[in-house]
């Protein structure tokens, strides 16, 4: 199916999404349109997408169709395998490249469902996702989108989860997530489709971050986002994973706030939007210190200290700063330790449920 780009207001060109599904694929379900649709962008994930597709149809929710997007996936002869058991319960696209949103745009444009959901191909969910998500839903007709806590995994274990880490607005607002105090993982988004239609879908010119920028034109043309607490979603946190590239994903983050400048904000969103733009830039500077501490250059470590602070004052920064002018192996040492305790730390499984 062709896809028509119409331009954005700042200029960059997001997919626009037809209204009309495309013909469904017989997944040997009733010819009813399904409650829900379940969209998995799949790249480079042939090691996991398995567990992931078998969490789905493990769901207490059983009213769904799976749409498995490939997204030219350089593993794509292991994912196909990996695919194989499934193929009778699930529809398989492929598609050339086009990144993570081109990928859910395709899966939404094919879905039937009144929902979304989506899932990305190495994270994989609780059985009763699903259920909890929809079930708000359904109770509260204005709500547009849901979410909830995600579980992180590192190295195969769970480490932290995403609301210990950033405690959430009581209330989900256009302002919420532009301060980032409603912080919305991509697997955990259950969501009324013709709400994600009705904004343009996903920013395709957007390789990080483009989630970000989706709920914030859904919360901004007043589309009503709540969550629950409930840990429902397990997302892997790792090298192959976009999200582990900081830097990247702060630069992409400007660009998101940037973007969103474009729309006719108030002058106190404009204010926020502006702060939190100084906040970014401070972090990239923060990253780029770590980044020069782990190869020992001192000297770009200290540039990138100073600029952070120059950027943003604080008395972290200004103890690096003086850290690294007068013991830098020192200062090293002391950072390469809380960094390790960092990663070693790990919940009790009371905590993590």
């Amino acid at each position: 199916m062709s896809q028509q780009d119409s331009p954005q207001a700042d200029g960059s060109r997001a997919a626009e999404i037809p209204t009309e599904s495309s013909p469904a694929v017989s997944t040997g379900r009733p010819e009813a349109p399904p409650l829900v649709s379940v969209i998995i962008p799949a790249y480079r994930c042939a090691e996991y997408i398995a567990q992931g597709v078998e969490s789905v149809l493990a769901q207490s929710l059983n009213d769904f169709e799976l749409i498995v997007v490939n997204d030219g996936s350089p593993d794509t002869s292991e994912l196909e395998i990996a695919l194989q058991p499934y193929r009778p319960q699930i529809q398989y696209l492929k598609q050339a490249n086009g990144g993570p949103s081109a990928a859910r745009n395709t899966g939404i444009r094919r879905a039937r469902g009144k929902y979304v959901a989506f899932l990305d191909g190495d994270d994989y969910w609780a059985p009763n996702h699903l259920a909890k998500s929809v079930g708000l839903l359904e109770k509260s007709p204005g709500i547009v989108l849901v979410y909830c806590d995600c579980v992180l995994i590192k190295d195969g274990k769970p480490y932290n989860r995403v609301f210990l880490a950033q405690e959430q607005s009581s209330r989900v607002s256009f302002e919420s997530l532009l301060l980032q105090s409603s912080t919305i993982s991509t697997s955990c988004v259950v969501a009324v489709r013709q709400a994600i239609l009705s904004v343009g879908g996903f920013d395709e010119g957007i390789t990080r971050c483009e989630d970000f920028d989706l709920w914030l034109r859904v919360s901004f043309e007043g589309g009503r986002i709540t969550y629950h607490p409930d840990p429902e979603v397990y997302h892997r946190m790792h090298d192959v994973s976009l999200s582990s590239d900081g830097l990247a994903m702060i630069k992409d983050r400007v660009r998101v706030y940037n973007k969103a400048t474009t729309l006719p904000i108030s002058r106190e969103q404009r204010r926020i939007i502006r702060r939190m733009i100084t906040k970014s830039e401070s972090d990239g500077y923060t990253e780029q210190l770590k980044a020069a501490l782990d190869r020992e250059d001192y000297n770009a470590a200290l540039a990138s200290a100073t600029r952070a602070n120059e950027v943003e004052r604080s008395w972290k920064l200004r103890m690096s700063i003086l850290g690294l002018r007068t013991a830098p192996r020192l200062f090293r040492k002391l950072h390469m330790l809380r960094s390790s305790l960092l990663q070693r730390r790990e919940y009790s499984p009371n905590a993590l449920l």
